[in-house]
């Protein structure tokens, strides 16, 4: 079990961010186990056969076979959305010991890969010249992987921080914590990570705790390394909406009265959503959809509801009555 101890000041600090390096980074488990990500199984044959082989396998090799990851892959994001390039310059610059230290941890239970050899060596160059070429092997597995796909990934990973917010508004650090995963626990100003590789305390001391959703995460994913300041990925929400078909119109009464994009918009709103989300399931633009949402919201059919920097949208008891009927004609 690893504990991240948190003080009122680090809670009044904790924040999201999005990190393109951790999806990326992350990605990688996928790869290696696709049996534990049934829901990327998609993803992973369109991007299996475009990989580099020898790229591929020194990546996969940095996820040990507890499916941890080499700490120094996954920098701390410093603002709440960075660039993948910003990112990758932050893992080009890391210091040779740390990188040793990180490969190692991720190996404290296995044997090192015949690729990783050289980490053990007393001299620098060789972990210096093995930092280089991941990151340059990790620059075209962007690229390929998860670059086209990204600006989808961003809106679900925002979506689920608006869901988070609304959790921490309405219940605190109790309530964000218990939602978030089985694995988290909080208690008397702890937050336990159960089921973990390492057992450690690491105090905040007024560093704050850094909260990144992840589309590839199964389970929250803390640093392996105690030394490293609090950072929590974790699985967000929305990831099977990533592969998924984008939704057909409803052939019912519901279409003929509304129209078949209103009529999909309306079907789509049992769950608030923010504009943003809503034109990337049916892959429209946001001015499309907020035309669509103010016809729906005049007629009573939907509420519209605002959580911080989003209006939440969700169809109201009239719209499920409609949607309802729709369904039983």
């Amino acid at each position: 079990m690893i504990s991240f101890v948190l003080s009122v000041e680090d809670l009044a600090d904790t924040r999201f961010a999005i990190s393109p390096i951790y999806q990326t980074v992350l990605s990688l488990r996928v790869l290696r186990e696709p049996g534990l990500y049934a829901l990327h199984l998609p993803w992973r044959r369109s991007v299996l056969g475009r990989l580099d082989a020898p790229g591929a396998d020194l990546l996969m090799s940095l996820v040990g076979p507890d499916r941890a990851v080499a700490d120094f892959l996954t920098p701390r994001p410093t603002e709440f959305v960075v660039t993948f390039e910003e990112e990758l310059a932050a893992v080009r610059r890391t210091p040779p010991d740390v990188v040793r230290r990180d490969v190692l941890a991720v190996y404290v239970r296995g044997r090192l890969p015949d690729n990783l050899q050289e980490i053990t060596a007393d001299d620098d160059a060789p972990v210096l010249a093995l930092r280089d070429a991941v990151c340059d092997h990790l620059q075209r597995y962007w690229e390929i992987a998860i670059k086209p796909t990204w600006p989808q990934m961003r809106l679900v990973l925002e979506a689920d921080m608006t869901y988070r917010a609304r959790q921490l508004a309405v219940g605190g650090a109790r309530l964000l914590f218990a939602d978030m995963h089985p694995n988290l626990r909080w208690q008397d100003g702890v937050l336990h990570i159960d089921k973990m590789i390492g057992r450690h305390h690491v105090a905040a001391a007024g560093r704050g705790l850094l909260l990144v959703p992840s589309v590839f995460s199964y389970k929250p994913a803390p640093p392996v390394s105690p030394q490293e300041p609090p950072v929590l990925a974790y699985p967000c929400r929305g990831v099977a909406t990533l592969w998924a078909p984008t939704p057909t119109a409803d052939a019912t009464a519901v279409t003929s009265l509304l129209g078949a994009p209103r009529a999909r918009l309306l079907h789509l709103l049992a769950e608030p959503l923010p504009t943003v989300e809503i034109a990337r399931r049916l892959t429209v633009t946001p001015s499309a959809v907020s035309q669509h949402l103010k016809v729906l919201h005049a007629t009573g059919l939907i509420t519209r509801a605002r959580d911080g920097r989003h209006v939440l949208y969700r169809r109201s008891p009239l719209g499920d009555q409609v949607v309802g009927q729709s369904a039983e004609q």
